[in-house]
């Protein structure tokens, strides 16, 4: 449960991505319940009481971090096993591990990298539907106190990747009787979305049955969306325009939709999302990893120039294998400036509002988290900055984007509850639940007999 009143004091820079995105330098934050009631300067809150006070001496605080795709329920427990070049035989490798594992080791994998997240800043994430036993990962959210947003992913049509294909009316009925189930639980920090996997597995009718159960009932909906050349001349070929075009032809398009990935498309299919809009969400540490070329097939500043709301994401912990939301940030912020040869390109204040305040939004959640403003959640991260990548400190945007990562996350506050205080999590026993998903990790691997052995011998 949160503290009934908390006060964050005396921060060095408080980064509040609020309208006029001010930065408060010696900041403190009042905090009633699970939202901020009061943020300004130390000496204008000096007198403000509350039955807990955290010192914030030298230190930068900003809002919790979003991570718009993160598979969270199966990677951590077969982490780092796919060799680089596994090409094609990678996902279908993914997904039949995925396929094989049981609701303990769903919970406990999902523990983990829920741990992960928020030891390094990511208090709000959307698990793309790949998770087979909510009911168990419950648990595991409600331990935690993270903000999560799930789904049933569904196909209805033959795939490769060994994704159940189910008929067109059981993929609805999941989609709906999740939504149903999970919808605002846990004090309204789990959300549930219609989730498809793509629209290349997917029938016209699964896909504007998915938008019609994201507008009846007022949530979202998420869609894999890259765009290889394959995919393009298919939609072609049985369309006559091209993947976006498609979308915003049969009605999917609009503002609670989420394109994942958003790799492969032109100009035009920016258009398209800017006119409807639709959001967006890449994931640069997964498209680097998996040699995407993402500064040739991703039109992010064009996106962005567009006026497109587009988040950031991770993707899985065994194909970009790390988790970090703060990575994907300063990849954004250097990527386009050495794939377009332009320093102009993506500055680290829009790497960071992508991270917070445009994540937020892409999620939906703009209105509650992204920011720290008075009537928010009070989801925020404090950052230990008596630490050598901190300093010097005179922008503490361009450290934070530049300079720091994950490590330097000394305190996560999450719905006004301490999560994690002094670079640990409070929630949980790390280096217990760590062996547990190693003996876990190995069992699932010696009961699929999948295995990829090191390419330098291992004495």
């Amino acid at each position: 449960m949160p503290d009934a009143t908390l006060k964050i004091q005396g921060a060095k820079f408080v980064v509040t991505m609020d309208p006029e995105r001010r930065i408060i330098r010696d900041g403190s934050i009042v905090i009633d319940g699970q939202r901020i009631v009061q943020v300004g300067k130390s000496a204008e809150l000096a007198s403000v009481p509350a039955q807990r006070v955290i010192d914030a001496t030298e230190m930068v605080v900003t809002p919790g971090f979003c991570n718009g795709h993160m598979h969270i329920s199966y990677a951590h427990a077969t982490r780092g096993i796919f060799p680089d070049d596994l090409g094609p035989a990678y996902l279908p490798n993914v997904f039949k591990l995925q396929g094989a594992m049981t609701e303990e080791e769903e919970y406990y994998t999902s523990l983990l990298a829920i741990t992960e997240l928020l030891r390094y800043g990511t208090t709000c994430f959307l698990d793309p539907g790949s998770t087979k036993y909510l009911d168990a990962t419950l648990k595991a959210y409600e331990e935690s106190g993270c903000r999560i947003i799930v789904g049933w992913q569904v196909a209805d049509k033959p795939n490769p990747l060994n994704i159940p294909v189910y008929s067109t009316p059981e993929a609805i009925h999941l989609m709906e009787k999740t939504i149903q189930d999970y919808d605002h639980r846990l004090d309204d920090r789990v959300r549930a979305w219609a989730m498809p996997f793509s629209p290349a597995f997917s029938s016209q009718e699964l896909l504007v049955a998915a938008k019609g159960l994201a507008d009846q009932y007022q949530t979202g909906l998420t869609l894999h969306f890259n765009n290889s050349p394959q995919a393009v001349a298919a939609s072609l070929k049985d369309y006559g325009k091209r993947p976006t075009e498609y979308l915003e032809d049969i009605g999917v398009l609009g503002p609670a939709t989420l394109l994942a990935h958003c790799l492969g498309l032109d100009q035009g299919e920016v258009e398209c999302m800017a006119r409807t809009n639709t959001k967006a969400v890449m994931c640069p540490t997964a498209a680097i990893k998996g040699g995407a070329g993402m500064t040739r097939t991703g039109l992010l500043p064009e996106m962005l120039e567009m006026g497109v709301t587009v988040g950031l994401g991770t993707d899985a912990g065994n194909n970009s294998n790390l988790v970090e939301t703060m990575r994907s940030m300063y990849l954004v912020a250097v990527l386009y400036k050495d794939g377009r040869e332009d320093v102009g390109m993506i500055p680290a204040e829009t790497a960071l509002e992508m991270a917070t305040i445009q994540g937020a939004t892409a999620l939906g959640l703009g209105e509650e988290i992204g920011s720290i403003e008075a009537g928010k959640k009070a989801d925020l991260v404090m950052f230990d900055t008596k630490r050598p990548e901190w300093r010097t400190i005179f922008n503490p945007v361009n450290n934070l984007v530049y300079n720091a990562d994950g490590r330097s996350v000394h305190t996560v506050v999450l719905d006004g509850r301490v999560v994690v205080e002094d670079h640990e999590p409070l929630f949980v026993d790390q280096w217990e639940l760590i062996q547990k998903v190693q003996e876990l990790g190995e069992n699932l691997l010696a009961r699929t007999g999948i295995s990829f052995p090191s390419r330098w011998p291992i004495v």
